[in-house]
């Protein structure tokens, strides 16, 4: 394959030289087993891990969480299961989940997570085509929906909840413990000998692609995948049991699930928040200094303050609206490292005092590093949360690469990037701008995909990425957008949605967007108002509107988001102006399928759901001669 010259490595290492899956030293694993072993005798936490319970906080320490791990690989070794054999969990994050996984992986067992949020005939596909033979589930509600998909499953023999008691002959997680505790009384070195059996190129987890098109494909990631990376991402990081986190993203992602093992190898105490809703009260309880989250959550923060600013009105929205700009002028010096004027630092300073330091005080008020990835974050977010005192550093990666391939962190960081490779990590772009990585980290490829995994590699060895980017002459990767959702109007020119999709996000009236345009004359966008933001606006301009569906159709709110799309996208080609728009009245959420559980559009699904609306875009304007 004829490729482009263009291409960047991270920095050589000791490690690069010694080869995939040895140690720098002894301290350093090369499986996940001991990965917590070493852990929990370095770091000996007794807050290894902790949760909510009847409202109170309660801590498992690094010894329960590495003995209770061995229970759970006796534990299933006593069902049966063997090395290489298949669980799946499905569960929302826990102490259970990590330490299930752990137990998993103490046995050579391949864990399969499974999203919360998928439909019953997803899980049915996954359990089937996984061949899983144990089901970790969280609750009865959640086991409820796929109960009769369980039953007719010849793959799944056993189902081990994770609260509640056992029924119907399946497990508590509890009774899971109990039996490997009564096992290691009876043979004392099993659980040694199956860590130890260990290797670092046995597949460790076997990770569905939430995809935004086609069929899901199984990910085998091995443990010197997971392994590597986890080291090599920690490199220019000064991680330490000092720091504390507040884990929020769901552990079936290998996002979180690679933090997870980060924050376990640093010592670092986890917290894991109660729910969605209960985000912003465990953030105050944590005070983290830590926070891993997709651009989403950064967003909504900000929407929020913006829209507190707004319905107060006069003076205090316009001191945030200061403020605001001030954040971004003072990260924009410190970007560019340019020294901060002095009239910038006593602005800086008061907005610290009258703005910054609520939203600070939002997230616990003690933040060294948000690190973001899954999703693009808009350069205006970056710049207002580091302005702020809220600093971000966003990362790029995939499932496929265990995952990160870049990432912006204390030393390397540019405005409109994902950062430079971690160690031992090359990137390349190819002839088509595709994106294209070697790295220890790289998958082993699809289950049961022949075809899918050759197809994912090129003739030399690279994995293709799918992702279209550029690098620059220092070796920053900036990322356009997904080769596959690039889409060409009728006039052949070819368009990338994602950088006009964060355009229209800047404006304060809009929630969600959706390019649109295959194949049609122009680009139009379907667009997810703020109604919080509209209901204030409505008031100040005195109409008589409550109900989304009536904002969607009302002719001065669609003439003002036509109006702010215009300013927000000024600037673009001809051929990638936004000529029509529409309004949805229902934010679009991973629940109804149309975003995936890392927030990105599927937007097959959103075509196929909207097609009426979308056709009726384009049947008004061919009436109206456009």
């Amino acid at each position: 394959m004829s490729m482009s010259t263009l291409s960047y490595a991270a920095s050589a290492s000791p490690r690069a030289k010694i080869g995939r899956g040895e140690p720098l030293s002894p301290d350093e694993p090369t499986t996940l087993p001991e990965l917590f072993i070493k852990a929990a005798a370095k770091h000996g936490r007794v807050d290894a891990l902790n949760h909510k319970i009847e409202g109170k906080w309660t801590s498992i320490s690094s010894d329960e969480l590495t003995h209770q791990a061995g229970s759970v690989a006796l534990g299933l070794y006593s069902l049966g299961l063997r090395k290489g054999d298949r669980v799946a969990i499905l569960a929302a994050n826990s102490p259970c989940w990590t330490i299930a996984d752990a137990g998993c992986q103490f046995a050579g067992i391949i864990d399969v997570p499974i999203y919360t949020t998928l439909t019953p005939s997803s899980v049915k596909y996954i359990l089937k085509d996984s061949g899983s033979k144990v089901l970790f589930i969280g609750s009865r509600d959640l086991f409820e929906p796929i109960a009769e998909i369980v039953a007719e499953s010849k793959e799944v023999t056993t189902v081990i909840f994770f609260e509640g008691s056992s029924a119907d002959g399946n497990l508590s997680f509890d009774e899971l413990i109990s039996a490997g505790q009564k096992l290691r009384e009876k043979e004392s070195d099993l659980i040694i000998e199956l860590a130890a059996a260990v290797d670092p190129n046995d597949v460790a987890t076997l990770i569905y692609t939430s995809g935004t098109t086609g069929e899901p494909k199984g990910v085998m990631l091995s443990h010197n995948n997971i392994i590597s990376n986890v080291i090599d991402t920690c490199e220019k990081f000064s991680f330490s049991p000092k720091d504390s986190c507040l884990s929020v993203l769901p552990l079936s992602h290998i996002f979180e699930r690679a933090a997870m093992y980060l924050y376990i190898f640093n010592g670092i105490s986890v917290n894991y928040a109660e729910s969605i809703e209960k985000i912003p009260e465990n953030l105050s309880e944590v005070r983290p200094t830590i926070l891993i989250g997709v651009p989403r959550i950064f967003e909504k923060v900000y929407a929020k303050a913006k829209l507190k600013a707004a319905q107060s009105g006069g003076l205090k929205e316009k001191i945030f609206e200061w403020a605001i700009n001030t954040a971004q002028a003072y990260a924009l010096r410190l970007e560019q490292s340019e020294k901060v004027p002095v009239w910038l630092s006593i602005k800086h300073s008061v907005a610290d005092r009258l703005v910054y330091s609520k939203m600070q005080k939002f997230f616990g008020g003690n933040l060294n590093a948000c690190i973001t990835g899954g999703a693009a974050l808009s350069n205006d977010i970056y710049l207002i949360f580091t302005g702020a005192g809220i600093p971000i550093m966003q990362g790029y990666g995939l499932t496929e690469t265990s995952p990160v391939v870049t990432s912006s962190n204390p030393v390397d960081l540019r405005l409109g990037t994902v950062g430079r490779p971690i160690r031992n990590t090359k990137i390349r772009i190819a002839e088509d701008g595709e994106i294209e990585v070697t790295s220890p980290g790289v998958m082993l490829g699809y289950y049961n995909k022949e075809k899918a995994t050759s197809e994912a590699f090129t003739e030399d060895g690279w994995f293709r990425t799918g992702d279209i980017g550029e690098i620059d002459d220092d070796g920053f990767l900036s990322i356009t957008d997904r080769k596959k959702e690039l889409f060409k109007t009728s006039g052949g020119k070819y368009i990338a949605p994602t950088p006009i999709e964060q355009k229209i996000k800047t404006s304060r009236f809009v929630n969600q967007v959706v390019l649109v345009g295959n194949d049609r004359k122009f680009a139009s966008a379907l667009i997810v108002p703020n109604f919080e933001m509209l209901a204030s606006y409505a008031k100040h301009k005195g109409l008589d509107v409550t109900e989304p569906k009536d904002f969607c159709s009302h002719p001065r709110i669609v003439d003002l988001l036509e109006r702010q799309v215009a300013e927000v996208t000024d600037g673009l080609a001809q051929y990638e102006t936004v000529k029509k728009i529409a309004l949805l009245a229902n934010e679009l959420s991973v629940e109804n399928g149309e975003l995936t559980p890392t927030m990105k559009v599927k937007r097959r699904v959103v075509d196929e759901k909207y097609k009426d609306i979308i056709d009726r875009i384009y049947n008004e304007a061919e009436k109206n001669g456009r």
